[in-house]
């Protein structure tokens, strides 16, 4: 017999439940919810002219330290790397180049750096010029506002006269900033050419061919991928085997240019592409442009009634 009986609850309906279970233990008012009697924000004042004058001096510090900046970056890129020991006499700095409408926006493509101007800095050997990037610099100064020098490295004894004015001769000067873009080539006793974009950041790009990719792409064009598998393999061939292979490769080569030739105007399709710049200034290196086909010989005339190909030209007389 139990001690005690308990009335089980599990049966009881949910009013005797709620009669047992307390809501809460006392009540606040809400603070989430503004008031109805909160007055507006006071109407704002009139600026103080002698607060404007303030800014508008503000905003001209800043924009000349802004200039300032942009010097000591451009300084501080040629101090930081080992390419700073060239001798200063044997410095020659361009005229601007004309500035299109058709250009990419540099911005996107690298980055954007206010107030600091975009550096590219290439170092090549003087035995071996690197023609492609040349005319790749003439076809970019057609599209941006470009700052173009050339050094020479100490380890260089000498570099020929064509070569230390290959990018012109400076009319005039303007201040850094207002350029998009710095090219800077550098005479120096290297394997292979190299290049440095972000010299503090990256290493460097090397290779004749991968440069002139690098440098083709500023032009903001997109390919799919079947041109673009085409033109890296022309590359390629221009540089390994136009540039490096044997005569008999030499002569394999200029049989498929001839076939690719006689259906496009261009290496790949109806436009020029950095295939077409590689494999020209492979053959004018090579001295095989004497010997090329018909519809080699066609594209190579082409390619020389353009004006960044005719001065790249005369460095090879």
């Amino acid at each position: 017999m139990p001690m005690y009986k308990v009335r089980p609850l599990h049966k009881a309906g949910a009013d005797l439940l709620a009669d047992h279970l307390p809501v809460c233990m006392y009540r606040l008012p809400n603070l989430h919810r503004c008031p109805a009697s909160a007055e507006s924000p006071p109407p704002q004042e009139e600026a103080d002219p002698s607060l404007q004058a303030l800014e508008s001096r503000q905003e001209e510090i800043l924009k000349r330290l802004y200039e300032l900046k942009s010097a000591v970056d451009g300084l501080s890129k040629m101090i930081q790397t080992p390419d700073a020991d060239f001798d200063v006499t044997n410095v020659i700095r361009t005229d601007e180049c004309s500035l299109t409408a058709n250009g990419a926006d540099l911005d996107l493509m690298l980055g954007k750096d206010y107030g600091a101007l975009k550096d590219i800095v290439i170092n090549a050997n003087p035995s071996l010029p690197p023609l492609s990037l040349l005319v790749l610099h003439s076809l970019l100064c057609e599209h941006y506002k470009i700052l173009s020098a050339v050094h020479t490295h100490s380890s260089v004894r000498s570099v020929p006269e064509n070569l230390l004015k290959c990018f012109g001769e400076q009319t005039k000067k303007q201040p850094r900033h207002e350029y998009q873009l710095g090219f800077t080539l550098i005479w120096k006793d290297v394997p292979k050419p190299q290049m440095k974009f972000s010299i503090q950041t990256m290493c460097p790009i090397e290779g004749e061919g991968n440069i002139a990719r690098f440098l083709f792409s500023l032009f903001g064009q997109k390919y799919n991928a079947v041109t673009s598998t085409l033109i890296d393999s022309w590359v390629d061939t221009a540089i390994f085997q136009l540039k490096g292979g044997s005569s008999k490769e030499k002569g394999a080569v200029l049989r498929s240019m001839n076939a690719a030739l006689g259906k496009t105007s261009w290496l790949v399709g109806n436009e020029l592409t950095v295939a077409d710049v590689v494999a020209w200034c492979a053959l004018q290196q090579t001295g095989s442009a004497n010997a090329a086909p018909a519809n080699v010989q066609k594209w190579m005339k082409s390619c020389e009634n353009l004006a960044p190909f005719s001065s790249v030209m005369k460095l090879l007389k």
